[in-house]
């Protein structure tokens, strides 16, 4: 579901953007010092030698050389004053612009738009899954249901779990074991190759003991348990077969170590032989201990084979498939349900994000709407602190020059210098209006919540469409067997 929501994911990158790197401060446009003008340009020096040849003349009504040396210096530095508002201004519109509080609204209302069936599309694909583990569970429980009803059966399955498997394979490997030892200790006073050779031999018939004991409990007791009477009949059977040969098994065993007492070499053949001519004629105790130790280890094998799962043949395996559709079914209506979740959680806390960055861009426009009107302000001072330093440069000079007359000064000395304003040029290119956004914000802010109102609805009613698959397809129920 990560593709899920376009719509919104665009629109929260674009809240991630920075947009406030303008600059409006009191000494953004360099200051003219009449001082160092004044210097360069030997305003005081001139003024006397011009003043001393009584220039300008007493009729003259325009500016000498001096003069327009000293407005062309000011004109200077005002152009270049003027370029970086106009600079300045432009950065405003573009941050201003930046903001896109048209593309914003317009992308919450598509997201409105999409963001609702995005979230149920996912409900629905959900759905359809869990439909389809649902209608697997519920022919397994059918299934299972004309299996207890066929056999006759009221009870559930014995499901042995793999740990219970480990320890009773574990017990029967410790029996083969002590039999194995106990037996060795018996075997070994007649052995030429003392206990090694007596627990080599004890090792055989200890897994044959063992090993057939297994075989029979897995077999003869499923058929002991079964309904049909023909299947139980060949049980008994098969019972008094593991009995028998079970009993031949430790006979042999007992026989053979009476032999091979006298002669190892000979001690096969023998035991045959004593075997089918005199079966029970074991003359020491130690023989009949070991054939009772025998046949109690095959015993205790077989109970324990036997327990390992269930003995009704085939119920253990459908109760497993059964138990293992039913958590499969459970454990993806519960993933299916955390990502849903996940997704709302994801989907409001974007929408929070949103919200909160709407008001911050707002604040940012007063901030940039504030700063270029502060920055045209600091332009408008600072071309009258131009002209005060024209008419002080200005001053010193006529000062110089009237000192050192003869003749009447000009009579335009006595009128200052105006100078031409010049206004920003640039222009935002984007309009604001603050009480048309925070309109616009504040029902950004309800669609947005409504929106989450709308998610969290989905959300639970999605859940209840799920737990009611229990409900529309109950276990127990019947489901046709699906066309090959």
């Amino acid at each position: 579901m990560t593709g899920r929501f376009e719509a919104l994911n665009r629109l929260w990158e674009t809240v991630r953007q920075s947009n406030h790197d303008f600059r409006a401060t009191t000494d953004i446009f360099p200051i003219l010092d009449p001082e160092g003008v004044g210097r360069t340009l030997e305003l005081a020096e001139r003024g006397t030698r011009n003043g001393a040849d009584n220039l300008p003349v007493t009729t003259a009504k325009a500016l000498d050389v001096v003069e327009q040396r000293i407005v062309a210096t000011v004109e200077e530095e005002k152009k270049k004053s003027h370029q970086i508002l106009e600079d300045e201004m432009a950065r405003y519109s573009e941050r201003l612009q930046g903001l896109d509080f048209a593309g914003q609204f317009l992308l919450i209302r598509r997201s409105n738009a999409v963001t609702l069936s995005d979230f149920t599309a996912d409900v629905s694909t959900g759905e359809d899954e869990l439909h389809g583990l649902r209608r697997d569970l519920v022919a397994l429980e059918n299934e299972a249901a004309q299996f207890k009803k066929k056999h006759k059966l009221d009870r559930t399955a014995k499901v042995t779990t793999g740990a219970s498997w480990f320890f009773r394979i574990a017990f029967l490997v410790f029996l083969v074991a002590i039999e194995m030892l106990l037996n060795g200790n018996f075997l070994a006073e007649g052995s030429e190759q003392g206990w090694v050779g007596g627990t080599l031999e004890a090792l055989i018939f200890a897994a044959l003991n063992i090993g057939w004991a297994v075989l029979m409990a897995f077999i003869a007791v499923r058929f002991l348990v079964h309904r049909f009477l023909v299947s139980r009949l060949f049980g008994v059977c098969l019972l008094g077969a593991y009995g028998a040969i079970a009993g031949a098994i430790n006979l042999g065993l007992a026989h053979f170590r009476e032999t091979a007492a006298v002669n190892w070499d000979a001690a096969q053949t023998e035991v045959v032989q004593r075997m089918i001519n005199d079966t029970f004629a074991l003359t020491e105790m130690k023989s009949w201990v070991l054939l009772g130790l025998g046949l109690i280890f095959s015993f205790v094998a077989f109970l324990d084979a036997a327990s390992m799962s269930d003995p009704y043949h085939g119920f253990a395996n459908l109760q497993r498939r059964l138990n293992a559709a039913r958590e499969r079914y459970i454990a993806r209506k519960q993933e299916l349900i955390d990502l849903l979740r996940d997704t709302r959680d994801d989907h409001n806390k974007k929408v929070e994000d949103i919200v909160r960055d709407l008001s911050d861009r707002r604040q940012e426009a007063q901030a940039i709407i504030a700063g270029r009107t502060r920055l045209a302000a600091l332009f408008t001072e600072h071309q009258n602190l131009l002209e005060r330093t024209a008419n002080s440069l200005l001053t010193v000079y006529r000062e110089a020059n009237r000192k050192a007359r003869t003749t009447p000064e000009p009579k335009y000395f006595l009128t200052p210098y105006k100078m031409e304003r010049l206004n920003a040029v640039h222009q935002f290119t984007v309009e604001f209006n603050d009480n048309e956004v925070a309109n616009s914000i504040k029902e950004a802010q309800t669609s947005l919540s409504d929106q989450m109102d709308r998610i969290g609805a989905a959300f639970g009613e999605a859940v209840a469409r799920y737990h009611n698959l229990d409900t529309i397809i109950p276990e127990g129920s019947h489901v046709p067997a699906q066309a090959a």
